[in-house]
């Protein structure tokens, strides 16, 4: 299973397989031909109080994470979740993100349960 994290401004790459953007709105600045989106799971994203929290600098990375898996355990995200996993299992699946430290966003919480 092969899944990456990578910023949605980057170019694409020929080895970028499936690319799925994983952030509720579109990329400011980005036209849709240039960002080569296959996938737009908007219901995978952090909820926007969860957002808004984190972004206000009121917790760290690690509880950020903590909470994003518990939004991602619900049953309706699941299925999203189980569609992104399938189609990881078959090829490589990039998964985009605009934040400016994907490492430390919720891509990389997403990444790190895809590939569990």
């Amino acid at each position: 299973m092969s899944v990456r994290v990578r910023r949605v401004y980057e170019p694409p790459e020929p080895d970028d397989g499936v690319r799925v953007l994983v952030d509720r709105l579109w990329p400011r600045g980005l036209s849709k031909d240039a960002a080569r989106v296959d996938e737009w799971p908007k219901d995978l994203t952090p909820s926007a109080e969860l957002r808004r929290w984190y972004h206000t600098g009121e917790g760290s990375y690690e509880e950020f994470s903590r909470r994003y898996e518990a939004e991602l355990a619900a049953p309706e995200v699941g299925e999203l979740l189980d569609g992104v996993r399938e189609l990881a299992s078959k090829e490589v699946v990039t998964l985009l993100t605009a934040a400016k430290d994907p490492e430390r966003s919720h891509a990389s919480v997403l990444a790190r349960l895809l590939q569990a």
